[in-house]
């Protein structure tokens, strides 16, 4: 980019394209006002001499000949120049008839010598034939001529005028957008090198760079954004998996020095921490495939409040063990479109998480009001500034990791949620926590 000059840049290009147009059009333009000043001038010459030979034809008929030549003598050589053979002499304003000359309405242009300033005449006529003989009559024609190179020679310089005007121009837009994108080259040098806040200046003229540059910048707002879940969720992994490993690692260590009995109880153990790794895998790759749409939905007509009875069906032990107690109230019955598997797994995942974080002797409601559904607790609930947060992946409130889990079963919730075209939403119970799902 930096080795670009400005007549190597599109914007020139299309400089010389829109010159070339601009020139074609007033080129156009020019000729046509050329033809038209050309018409309007033969038309003239051709009305004025037609106008004297009706004048000359009448004259013969109606003077004698004495006083036909005497008309002919006196005529006004700015009106036209007249000329006519008696007997042997010419009389008017020429001393000479050219050889060929046509009938009128058909004219020859001829040259004449004079003895003044302007020694080259050129003249424009053809007879007229009468009573008494051939006459010439004739107009000068030379200040057309001289009118329509003045003309041409205007038309030049202004065409050769717009030429260097739009392509001076065009040189200066060009160097004028070249500034503007040598400014980006050099902005996304310094994000390539890794410095993600750098963002693409907006100015005042609000042109189409300015909207390109909202849009980079807003690309790299996301891009910053998914670097920060992506190390955010690094850490959390590295920090996760570091407990289970480290027991695996001493739990495998210690195996050879177990008896026989605590042998059963040692690989147990040691099957559950793994368990546990591959159980935070297996969530994020199911995440992954939802999130991405890799996962093919098994789409079936659903009935929401079959679905709520069976997820308190299946919560209700879970609940007793805990000396929860957990409550259902079902509205109007509404069918849905969507997977039964992955719908119910949502929902029973909030479930759990209300059961296992509301508390011993909490209470736990599922409402279900048309395309609503509600799950309530009345547990300790959750800040307003994290109910945003633990929607991410591997986002656990509890700062110390210490309970067990993947952090992403919420995550999956908006997931699957998000695919079947339905909104989930947190808000406060005081106390406890609302959970709403609108279909």
């Amino acid at each position: 980019m930096k080795g670009i000059k400005p007549y190597q840049s599109s914007a020139w290009r299309i400089t010389i394209i829109f010159s070339a147009l601009v020139t074609l059009i007033i080129g156009t333009l020019l000729f046509g006002m050329y033809r038209q000043l050309m018409n309007e001038q033969e038309l003239q010459t051709d009305q004025h001499l037609a106008s004297e030979k009706a004048r000359y034809q009448q004259m013969a008929l109606t003077l004698d000949r004495r006083s036909f030549g005497i008309q002919v003598k006196t005529a006004d050589p700015d009106t036209a120049l007249v000329v006519w053979r008696n007997s042997f002499d010419l009389v008017g304003a020429l001393s000479l008839i050219p050889d060929d000359m046509p009938l009128l309405p058909q004219t020859r242009e001829f040259p004449i010598l004079t003895g003044g300033p302007d020694k080259l005449h050129i003249l424009t006529g053809g007879l007229v034939i009468t009573r008494y003989g051939p006459v010439l009559i004739a107009t000068r024609t030379d200040q057309l001529g001289t009118l329509i190179e003045r003309f041409v020679n205007a038309a030049i310089t202004a065409l050769t005028l717009t030429i260097v005007l739009t392509l001076a121009l065009g040189y200066l837009f060009s160097k004028a957008i070249l500034r503007r994108l040598v400014q980006y080259n050099r902005l996304s040098r310094l994000i390539e090198k890794g410095e993600y806040s750098t963002r693409l200046p907006v100015s005042w003229r609000q042109d189409e760079f300015d909207m390109l540059a909202r849009k980079f910048n807003g690309v790299l707002d996301t891009l910053e954004n998914n670097l920060t879940a992506v190390r955010g969720a690094t850490d959390n992994i590295a920090h996760d998996l570091r407990t289970p490993l480290s027991h695996l690692r001493i739990g495998l260590e210690q195996l050879p020095d177990k008896t026989s009995q605590e042998l059963p109880e040692a690989c147990a153990i040691l099957t559950e921490e793994l368990d546990h790794c591959l159980a935070t895998f297996d969530a994020m790759l199911s995440l992954t495939r939802i999130e991405e749409g890799q996962q093919t939905l098994e789409l079936q007509d659903l009935s929401i409040k079959d679905m709520c009875e069976d997820l308190f069906e299946m919560a209700e032990a879970m609940a007793e063990l805990n000396q929860q107690k957990l409550l259902l109230s079902t509205g109007e019955d509404i069918k849905v479109t969507g997977d039964k598997y992955l719908l119910f797994q949502a929902l029973f995942n909030l479930v759990d998480n209300a059961i296992k974080y509301a508390g011993d002797g909490a209470t736990i409601e599922i409402v279900q009001a048309g395309r609503e559904i509600q799950i309530r607790d009345n547990g300790p609930g959750i800040p307003d500034e994290a109910k945003d947060k633990v929607f991410e992946r591997l986002v656990r409130l509890d700062p110390s990791r210490h309970n067990k889990g993947t952090g992403l079963g919420l995550s999956l919730v908006k997931a699957i949620l998000v695919r079947h075209n339905a909104k989930v939403t947190l808000s406060d119970n005081q106390p406890g926590l609302v959970v709403r799902i609108n279909f």
